[in-house]
């Protein structure tokens, strides 16, 4: 894979770090000369990642999310987002609209039908005990004058 530029960065899994990814993201990305549209869903695709790893992966204990984000050929960005967390033991399902391993904290269980919304391709690897990698791509429009 080529790549055009590379930003990685490793922060603690607080929620008030979720809208620092966020802005990181986008602020990098920028340089993409991304549509307003094409932004915002990124911004929203990198919300739901991350939330997912605080809210799930680490289950209110503190770990490490790493991000990295990628400028490729063609326009196209790529995202991911790993935790070291508890890890998800049926993908498939976790994957399903309105599942939720959090139903107490009234979660809506539409993270991943989020991020497969806004983003062109997700792909989810994970293992129990030792956390999830959810990777990201999106092909940005071109756009002229």
């Amino acid at each position: 894979m080529e790549i055009l530029n590379e930003i990685r960065f490793s922060m603690p899994s607080l929620s008030q770090n979720e809208s620092a990814a966020r802005a990181a993201v986008s602020s990098f990305i920028v340089q993409a000369d991304p549509t307003v549209e094409e932004l915002s869903d990124i911004r929203t695709a990198v919300s739901e990642a991350v939330t997912n790893a605080i809210v799930h992966g680490y289950r209110g204990t503190c770990g490490r999310i790493d991000l990295v984000v990628r400028l490729l050929p063609e326009r196209e960005i790529y995202i991911r987002v790993k935790d070291c967390g508890c890890g998800i033991a049926d993908i498939k399902k976790a994957m399903e609209p309105l599942f939720t391993t959090a139903p107490e904290e009234e979660r809506s269980g539409l993270g991943f039908s989020v991020m497969e919304s806004f983003m062109d391709k997700i792909s989810v690897r994970s293992d129990v005990g030792r956390g999830t990698t959810v990777t990201m791509r999106k092909k940005l429009s071109v756009h002229g004058c």
